[in-house]
């Protein structure tokens, strides 16, 4: 282009006003806000603390809804219960899928707002055969879940969350590894004074899946008096412990869901303390907006809904993933009681609806520059993320909101003074990322991928801004409280 003409173009610009800068929250906040978002922030890693798993998480939430006036679904459709304006609901299934709403003063069958999340993250699962001894060391086998970088995950101190299922129906919730007293287990690595063809593979070779096996011990059982000596001593041992604490034999593992994660609690980042690191941020980051959002929302006009879904990171599948019915039932469930429910009207309020798939965004890291394209990328203090489009590549598997969708949502948050982003992940290719969005997307409803921008993701502790992280919540409940886009 001629200097000339560029030079032109740039003064129309800076004249009409054209000229598009991108926005630091820091520099926004006042003080009263500052205040607000330290407050909220705290009470975000405190729920991160207690919701490291999809269980712990949907207990955690039953337990604060509860207590903010929210009604099993369950027990309204059995005592034949009716809903109306006002009244605050909830269901769960298989104790990891949660659905939050609030009715709304419109009816149901006018749509809803959405907002819907994931509380998995990666991690690794306990094998169902996992216990072995090899040269005196006990360990337990796994199998990664989700996308992870498996060379992260060793010799970190680990802890073992979940559930043991007997075969007369007991459950005992084990946690090793969390309270200050609590021992750790860890995934072992070569020393580097051997590690000289090791460090000649790739990143992606260095440690194959069947190598995350957790050490769990390295003490022998003693015999006593008669007993007779055990071939597995250590692994004997590491039984008897089990036992002792948890009632567990080896066969009980059979019928256990238990995560390893890392140990330890969320951390202020940064010695001006303006980040948050923690493992699975993504995506609680965004389901605690959500939640939070639902809970502090003032009158609303439609009816708004939070959706927590499990199976995210392995691709939505499952009973209590989002392909899952479950969602589908309880909206039904919920329309029924309002006294408004029939096939076509429900049909009617899924497609009328507008849904935020809140899912977290990468961020620019300029460590790594050359992954991303600077001008279409989250920033580190730029607020709430839109990823207008997923998927990878040429937009595979890809949910692509509506122009107007996003108009729309862009005059309520001006309007409510949030800030936010549009973004894409990264080079287009690269790589890519998908959500959940595409399956909503098939009720013919708005949807848009709308997160908060993480640092390290998928690592087994990522950052995030405070700023964002609360800049999220604030657009979320901009969007439960006012938004109302009518679609012919």
């Amino acid at each position: 282009m001629p200097a000339a003409n560029a030079a032109g173009i740039s003064a129309n610009k800076e004249r009409y006003g054209c000229k598009m800068e991108r926005k630091n929250c820091w520099k926004q906040y006042s003080d009263k806000r500052l205040n607000k978002m330290e407050e909220y922030t705290k009470e975000y890693m405190h729920f991160l603390n207690h919701s490291k798993t999809e269980r712990e998480c949907a207990d955690t939430v039953v337990n604060l809804v509860e207590k903010e006036g929210f009604t099993d679904l369950a027990a309204l459709v059995r005592d034949k219960k009716k809903l109306k304006v006002g009244d605050k609901v909830y269901a769960t299934w298989m104790n990891k899928a949660v659905i939050l709403c609030r009715i709304g003063e419109k009816p149901m069958e006018e749509g809803m707002n959405i907002v819907a999340s994931h509380i998995d993250s990666p991690r690794l699962d306990i094998k169902p055969n996992p216990l072995y001894e090899n040269t005196g060391v006990a360990y337990l086998d796994t199998h990664y879940y989700g996308g992870i970088k498996k060379y992260q995950w060793v010799t970190l101190p680990l802890a073992i969350h979940g559930v043991v299922v007997k075969k007369d129906g007991i459950t005992e919730e084990i946690c090793i590894g969390e309270d200050k007293d609590d021992p750790v287990v860890f995934i072992s690595d070569l020393l580097p004074h051997l590690s000289q063809e090791q460090q000649e593979k790739k990143a992606s070779e260095l440690f194959g899946g069947e190598a995350l096996d957790i050490v769990f011990g390295n003490r022998p059982m003693v015999k006593k008096g008669d007993e007779k000596e055990e071939k597995e001593a250590v692994k004997a041992q590491i039984l008897r412990l089990l036992e002792e604490m948890y009632d567990m034999k080896e066969e009980d593992f059979l019928s256990a869901e238990l995560e390893v994660v890392p140990a330890g609690k969320a951390r202020e980042a940064g010695l001006d303390r303006s980040m948050i690191m923690a493992y699975g941020q993504d995506d609680k980051v965004c389901a605690y907006a959500a939640i939070h959002a639902l809970l502090h929302a003032k009158k609303l006009a439609r009816t708004s809904v939070v959706m927590l879904t499990d199976k995210e990171e392995i691709g939505s599948y499952g009973a209590t993933g989002m392909t899952s019915h479950f969602y589908e039932n309880a909206l039904a469930e919920i329309m029924n009681l309002t006294g408004e429910y029939s096939s076509l009207k429900f049909r009617r309020a899924m497609a009328a609806s507008n849904l935020l798939s809140a899912d977290v965004s990468s961020v620019f890291d300029p460590m790594f520059a050359d992954s991303f394209e600077q001008k279409n990328v989250a920033y580190l203090g730029g607020g709430l993320v839109f990823n207008k489009v997923t998927g990878s590549r040429g937009k595979s598997g890809a949910n692509d909101a509506n122009a107007e969708y996003l108009g729309a949502l862009r005059g309520l948050l001006d309007e409510r003074e949030v800030t936010y982003q549009y973004a894409e992940y990264g080079r287009i290719d690269l790589g890519g990322s998908g959500t959940i969005s595409h399956i909503l997307a098939e009720y013919a409803m708005n949807v848009v991928d709308c997160g908060t921008a993480v640092m390290n993701m998928h690592a087994p502790y990522e950052v995030t801004s405070k700023v964002d992280v609360y800049e999220t919540m604030r657009g979320y409940r901009a969007f439960l409280e006012d938004f109302d886009l009518c679609r012919n």
